[in-house]
């Protein structure tokens, strides 16, 4: 084939796609099973790209609210272990199945206080993770949690 028919045909065919498909790589799905985030924002709760699942980065927010549960470090950290874990579950995986986590802390000197919280999630391993400090987080967060998990 010469690279004009080629050309035609490419654009024959990206004409014929959907409204949005040819936005979308192969592969690629943009979740939001769980009705946790708020309506409007701006990200999907998770992506699927072939095994491995993308968590977007949660804060201790109540389901479907844009309202921080009241308390400090640790409510929050229960409340984003418990929005992660929500997420696994719509998508058939659960906190074993993570591979990696970054955490990010308004004051690094609540890092203590966080693991305590964080480790009573897990039970044989841990994912992969980096902490670090931040200058603000949404809603005036202590903490908030992105992870990325796999398919078995």
């Amino acid at each position: 084939m010469n690279l004009a028919y080629r050309l035609v045909l490419l654009i024959a065919l990206v004409g014929s796609m959907p409204a949005g498909a040819a936005d979308t790589a192969p592969g690629v799905e943009y979740l939001n099973a769980t009705h946790r985030l708020p309506q409007g924002v701006p990200f999907a709760e998770a992506v699927r790209v072939g095994s491995m699942l993308y968590l977007s980065g949660t804060i201790g927010i109540l389901p479907g609210k844009m309202q921080l549960v009241t308390g400090g470090i640790k409510e929050q950290a229960v409340q984003v272990m418990e929005n992660i874990k929500a997420v696994l579950t719509a998508n058939q995986l659960g906190l074993k199945d993570l591979v990696r986590c970054t955490v990010l802390l308004a004051d690094m000197g609540e890092w203590g206080s966080f693991n305590e919280v964080y480790k009573t999630y897990f039970t044989d391993h841990y994912p992969a993770r980096t902490a670090f400090a931040v200058n603000g987080l949404l809603l005036g967060a202590r903490v908030e949690l992105e992870c990325s998990a796999a398919y078995p």
